[in-house]
């Protein structure tokens, strides 16, 4: 088994794991109508982008009450995303959503024990 060594965020698998789901938003979101360029697109984006950087805030802080701070706002963003893409679904804007909503649930429960494991 590899045991290396946790240097930086982006060794997290958790991290890695968003940073890729946000490369797929951003690429679903390229096919959403023009008139959505202004509005659910960039709500979308942003919300996805902010489970990543989160995670990497919070692998910097150094008291267990800011780092946890930082992982929860990332599981905030994830039921942001989580929502836009149910509207964008219905919408029809995005057909096929279970492999989106698979992503987010590995990184939710993810996200969760890495939160159990620095509060307890």
């Amino acid at each position: 088994m590899n045991t290396r060594k946790v240097e930086s965020f982006d060794d997290l698998i958790v991290w890695q794991k968003s940073h890729a789901m946000v490369q797929t938003i951003y690429q679903a979101t390229t096919k959403f109508p023009k008139k959505e360029q202004a509005t659910i697109v960039p709500q979308l984006r942003d919300a996805a982008v902010q489970i990543p950087i989160n995670i990497a805030i919070g692998f910097k802080k150094r008291v267990k009450k800011a780092k946890s701070f930082y992982y929860r706002n990332a599981l905030v963003s994830i039921e942001t995303v989580r929502y836009l893409i149910i509207l964008s679904k219905d919408l029809g804007f995005i057909k096929d959503v279970e492999e989106l909503t698979e992503h987010f649930e590995t990184i939710e429960r993810m996200l969760k024990r890495l939160i159990r494991s620095i509060t307890s």
